[in-house]
């Protein structure tokens, strides 16, 4: 079959196909309570992020004077397309909530109102916490049709409000001499949720949206409350300065990152109990176009959930394991001693993020370093190895960060933690002109008594950001070695982010921009001639994105061929799996505790093995429009412990699922024969790792 008659699914239909994956997480009764609804927060945080990045790129499209691939017709058909299916998940997301979350809470002695009417006995307590911490900050304002109204803010809850004086005759009014309000939720000064007096043994919580609701006929004396509902609009958050020139780079970024607030609308979503005259009535005054309007539930910005109350403690949510230890680390004082004699391999979080910190502090006052560069895409707050850096810079070490500014909704902080570093003596480089830095390496340079080999040290490569918060949610895999001819490549991958020009080909490491995407093929290529010379072709990707459409098509030849292909993708997948060219290949989604964070490539090569770890996942922006660096693995030892794990994870029968032909999530559990013992990835992994490591 031609390449030009594959097949593919569409990148943001495929996103969606995930993001129900993490609603379905939420439905598992197998799950603490508050385990579920993390999940039903991370939906809707998922939901909100798409609907300003990737929605907003097709409503652009309906722009005339905007130039993009699909036509405005193209472009309408795929946003009637996503809202439908986003529809139909806000119907499973509530039926989720309200039919099985809200239940399982009050089983556990929580209840969570879904009304302003509350029970006598909290009355009194919901219009004083109304009179003395939330009106000081309400600023209703009427609406009214051809006037300019204030603006309605990204991503912020409001309530409008219809009203009508007392003074008229109810029976005198129809719809359109109803008195419209709109009034924000002032999030940043009140809690989503409020906790109430406990009663008869049970907690009580309400959103502070029903305690404003309860109390509205204070804010608007003389009116009688007609309805009140929620509305919320998302707006184009996405920016590009791939082109734009080193000069005033960051001063640029942030001018774009204040614009964020003030974008085209993406979304509207409001109470699908609104009537359509009022609905109607919001649409003219704002000027709503009807592909942006999205019907939802009671309650908008159910991220929120993440901070609901728990009243009842640990033992309503998921307990995870803590981290393991690392032996040959533990045993050791020094880090850098060890890694003189082998490489070793983290697994966050399955073992701790602290190892990482140590060998960065280790490298900061060790007297035989003299520099380090570290590259950072998404910097934590308040950052212990921001912290390390610094330190090493004011011991006299000779410190190079390169910051990735365009590292999307973490701009400002990148920003101000790159002042922070400056401000210490850290040599800052910002970004490069049409490219994002998305590589995670560490070098730690060491002083050379041979003049002819100057290049002698420590380096971190890893599959994640040199972030410690997300470490210990993110699953993520990180090499600490000393091997020469790593560094050496790791040396010239610096040497072309400082801007010097590229003189030595990269020998065992894979850049972007440089050998990546040759190197894909030709290992592709390699495991298909296998095949057609009688032997056996193996291939298994794991990444959270499988989206470019060469590397794609060139799986689908490697199937043709008779390669086996299993592939864990988390996220989007653009692949089809169950067709004629592609029947050689598995498509397996895991969803859990953890974040599946981890870029692992294993060609089985004759049964040579090569594993390559890498920060880059199969998409356009990461092949051609970024930075990314894959590594190979030498260590035998290494390499079978994580040729191990993917086995692990492929036989997966209780938090996997297939992807199928259909983009249907198809719960491996649910195909399970009976005597398969049950296997979740990530308890096994953590289990496999205490075993190996003799804990």
């Amino acid at each position: 079959m031609s390449e030009s008659t594959y097949r593919f699914f569409k990148r943001d239909i495929s996103w969606l196909s995930f993001n129900e994956r993490v609603l379905l997480e939420a439905r598992d009764e197998r799950l603490p309570v508050y385990e579920r609804i993390k999940f039903l927060s991370i939906y809707s945080s998922n939901l909100e992020e798409f609907y300003k990045i990737r929605v907003s790129g097709y409503h652009s499209s309906l722009l005339e004077s905007i130039n993009r691939d699909e036509s405005v017709e193209e472009a309408l058909n795929t946003i009637s397309e996503i809202n439908s299916i986003v529809t139909e998940h806000e119907r499973e997301y509530n039926a989720i909530f309200n039919e099985m979350i809200l239940p399982e809470l009050k089983r556990n002695g929580i209840v969570l109102y879904q009304t302003h009417e509350v029970e006598p006995f909290h009355q009194a307590y919901v219009e004083q916490y109304f009179n003395e911490e939330v009106f000081p900050y309400l600023q209703p304002m009427i609406i009214q049709k051809d006037v300019i109204h204030s603006f309605i803010q990204d991503g912020r809850i409001y309530q409008a409000i219809s009203l009508q004086a007392k003074k008229k005759k109810r029976e005198a009014m129809d719809a359109g001499e109803y008195i419209y309000a709109l009034m924000k939720i002032p999030y940043t000064k009140i809690p989503r949720f409020v906790e109430l007096p406990p009663h008869a043994g049970n907690h009580y919580i309400i959103f502070i949206d029903d305690v404003i609701k309860a109390n509205l006929a204070s804010v608007f004396p003389g009116y009688d409350i007609v309805d009140c509902f929620s509305i919320k609009i998302s707006r184009d958050a996405d920016f590009s300065l791939e082109s734009e020139d080193q000069k005033d780079i960051a001063e640029k970024i942030l001018r774009k990152v204040r614009k964020r607030k003030i974008g085209a609308v993406t979304r509207f979503q409001y109470d699908q109990a609104m009537p359509d005259y009022f609905l109607q009535y919001l649409r003219e005054a704002y000027e709503i176009e009807e592909e942006e309007l999205l019907p939802s539930g009671k309650y908008l910005n159910l991220a929120d959930l993440a901070d609901l109350p728990n009243p009842v403690g640990d033992s309503l949510k998921q307990k995870l394991p803590p981290p393991l230890r690392v032996p040959e680390l533990e045993t050791n004082s020094s880090i850098l001693r060890v890694l003189r004699k082998q490489d070793v391999l983290l697994h966050f979080p399955y073992q701790s993020f602290d190892y990482l910190l140590r060998f960065l502090m280790e490298a900061a006052f060790d007297p035989k370093v003299l520099e380090i560069k570290v590259t950072q895409y998404r910097v934590a707050e308040n950052s212990a190895v921001i912290n390390s850096l610094i330190s090493a810079a004011k011991n006299g070490k000779k410190v190079t960060v390169f910051v990735e500014l365009k590292a999307r909704f973490d701009e400002v902080n990148n920003y101000l933690t790159s002042e922070l570093m400056q401000q210490a003596g850290v040599k800052i480089i910002y970004s490069l002109p049409g490219l994002k830095v998305h590589a995670k390496l560490a070098y730690v340079r060491k002083r050379s008594n041979d003049p002819s080999d100057p290049i002698k040290g420590y380096a971190y490569l890893g599959t994640g950001n040199f972030n410690e918060k997300t470490a210990r949610i993110y699953s993520d895999k990180g090499l600490l070695t000393s091997n020469k001819e790593i560094i050496r490549d790791i040396d010239e991958v610096f040497r072309v982010l400082e801007g010097h020009p590229y003189t030595n080909e990269f020998q065992h490491l894979l850049v972007t921009q440089f050998n990546m995407l040759s190197s894909i093929h030709a290992m592709i290529d390699r495991e298909i001639e296998q095949v057609k010379n009688g032997g056996i072709g193996h291939i298994i990707l794991k990444m959270n994105s499988l989206e470019d459409k060469g590397v794609i098509s060139a799986l689908y030849r490697a199937s043709e061929a008779g390669v086996k292909i299993d592939l864990i993708i988390r996220g989007i997948c653009c692949l089809i799996p169950g067709q004629p060219f592609s029947k050689n290949i598995t498509v397996t989604r895991i969803v859990d505790a953890y974040l599946e964070h981890s870029r692992v490539w294993y060609f089985f090569n004759g049964g040579e093995e090569n594993i390559y770890l890498t920060s880059a996942d199969w998409m356009q922006r990461n092949l051609h429009r970024r930075v990314e660096v894959a590594f190979p693995v030498y260590a035998e030892r290494i390499k079978r412990e994580i040729i191990d794990i993917l086995k692990i994870q492929l036989v997966d029968n209780q938090s996997a699922v297939w992807v199928d032909e259909n983009l249907r999530n198809r719960f491996k559990r649910d195909e399970k024969r009976d005597d398969e013992l049950p296997v979740r990835a990530q308890q096994a992994v953590y289990e496999y790792l205490k075993k190996s490591t003799g804990q």
